[in-house]
């Protein structure tokens, strides 16, 4: 994978920066990411300095700090200075902390600053970035990347995760993707994108209909459920070479779901009746099955840890999310309010369950602790919207959406803030589903 190559290379080179004011994330903490009523932090990323070297050193330098804004803004926890109010030049100013006048920046609302220093020679580049707290006046974090000139996108997400991990104890979700389907093509067909919405690629050319995608906790595998053999059959399919495996089983194959920290997925299936739920290889073979009672079992997600599943079963009569623990067999159910609650997606922290249900004939997101509490309505208003999916961090859902017309994958924040459109395609965009973060080490 030569992406991943790369960067593994690039990380090597690596230098922590000898800036004895640096702060470790347990000392140093802006604001309390766990409420919901958050403000968003101020912070400024002028254009970094041109140090010498190639006349594309000046670009390189504009793009990188473009894209730690943009990449900084799609969190939802900061805020951008705009450049017009900015009182100093960034290619005059100090970027080492020694000569940062700090008011010129607590003036235009700044509480947050990352400089940063680009020379480029022949091909290879060195960036100095910084980040620095203008209200205590100190450095936070400070690093040195070393790569070549098209690394640039790579080491401004590497170092927007430093910024995150420095402030709120967390990697983000800047090394992660998406997965979902498009009709733009006159099929549903499954496609990748980066965790913005760039870089969209077509992953299956079946010309069938092709739904519910799911990544490996390693990101080198995708389980969907496919028509291109008529009746729905899940693919396993690799990431790099598009090896696939199929499950061996006869009549219906639905909503695989992988778990956690292992080679082996859970997926609805119906050889021996009605749908039920197994865990399988890999490979596609069954384990055992999790689900023992009568009637449809579907839609498997698993608890970070995985010992157990939120599932959607019409045992009481009407779709509603369940949880079994693996382990004792025990099933209890988690759903109440409403007649219809399915699609159930367990964040990353374990502490939420996202899923849709149907509110006043629309379908809304909503979240619900694993035992009940805390039920809370993210959408409303806008269409319907369905499919949650978690960010690695568990800090943002990707979901789908026809506030818009059609449906398009749209983006909030766990308490349902911030809520845009990921990407524009030709067609609708449905089934969304975030990866892990794949090249973290």
């Amino acid at each position: 994978m030569m992406i991943r190559y790369r960067l593994s290379m690039l990380l090597l080179l690596m230098i922590w920066m000898p800036l004895s004011s640096a702060v470790a994330a347990a000392q140093y903490n802006y604001i309390d990411i766990s409420n919901p009523f958050l403000s968003k932090t101020p912070i400024a990323v002028p254009t970094f300095k041109v140090r010498g070297g190639d006349p594309a050193t000046s670009g390189i330098a504009s793009d990188t700090a473009q894209l730690i804004s943009h990449y900084l803004d799609f969190t939802g926890y900061f805020s951008l200075v705009k450049p017009g109010a900015f009182l100093e030049n960034p290619q005059t100013m100090d970027i080492t902390g020694a000569g940062i006048r700090y008011r010129n920046w607590t003036a235009v609302g700044a509480e947050l600053l990352v400089t940063g220093g680009v020379v480029s020679h022949d091909g290879q580049a060195e960036f100095e970035l910084r980040l620095f707290d203008t209200v205590k006046e100190k450095l936070v974090l400070g690093k040195r990347y070393r790569g070549t000139v098209g690394d640039y996108r790579q080491i401004a997400r590497r170092f927007c995760s430093e910024v995150v991990y420095a402030i709120f104890g967390t990697r983000g979700f800047f090394d992660s993707k998406l997965a979902f389907v498009s009709n733009g093509s006159g099929q549903k067909e499954i496609y990748l994108c980066e965790f913005d919405g760039s870089e969209i690629t077509q992953f299956t050319h079946l010309r069938s209909i092709s739904l519910f995608p799911d990544w490996s906790s390693d990101g080198r595998w995708l389980a969907y459920t496919t028509y291109a053999e008529r009746q729905p059959r899940i693919y396993i399919q690799n990431i790099n070479d598009k090896r696939v495996a199929k499950i061996n089983k006869p009549r219906l194959q639905m909503s695989p779901a992988w778990l956690p920290g292992s080679f082996e997925l859970a997926a609805s299936l119906s050889f021996s009746g009605d749908q039920q739920i197994y865990l399988l290889t890999g490979n596609g073979k069954v384990i055992k099955r999790l689900t023992n009672t009568g009637g449809i079992n579907v839609e498997a997600t698993w608890s970070p840890d995985g010992k157990r599943i939120a599932f959607v079963s019409r045992r009481s009569g009407n779709p509603q999310i369940y949880i079994s623990d693996i382990g004792s067999g025990r099933v209890q159910r988690l759903t109440f309010e409403g007649r219809y609650n399915t699609q159930p997606s367990w964040s990353p922290k374990g502490d939420k369950i996202a899923y849709s249900a149907m509110n006043g004939g629309v379908l809304n997101l909503f979240t619900i602790n694993p035992d009940g509490g805390e039920l809370t309505q993210l959408t409303a208003n806008q269409g319907n919207n369905e499919a949650p999916t978690w960010s690695p961090d568990g800090s943002l859902i990707a979901f789908g959406s026809t506030r818009e017309g059609k449906s398009r994958i749209f983006v909030m924040t766990a308490y349902g803030t911030d809520q845009r459109r990921l990407l524009t395609l030709s067609g609708e965009q449905t089934n969304p589903k975030w990866s892990p973060n794949i090249l973290t080490p």
